[in-house]
């Protein structure tokens, strides 16, 4: 029994870390996650999907993506959201 319940629990800790998208703002946000090489701050990306038009958070991160003397492209993002 203790072999099966290993097997088990092991089966659950791979399926916790694959990501799991139920609405479009959650896929909008992993992607912009993934653009910008933020994955750390997903969530924040996910809300802001949610509160915003995605569209144009997704043209606005591959615009920022795409600059090479940004250093940190996920403050630079953040930064021009709020201005």
């Amino acid at each position: 029994m203790a072999q099966r319940g290993a097997g088990y629990l092991k089966t659950l800790r791979e399926r916790a870390k694959q990501s799991k998208v139920y609405q479009k703002h959650q896929l909008t946000g992993l992607e912009i996650a993934k653009i910008l090489h933020d994955e750390r701050h997903k969530s924040l990306y996910i809300k802001l999907a949610k509160e915003m038009k995605g569209d144009e958070l997704l043209r606005l991160a591959k615009d920022v993506a795409e600059r090479s003397n940004v250093k940190n492209k996920g403050a630079y993002f953040m930064r021009i959201i709020k201005a």
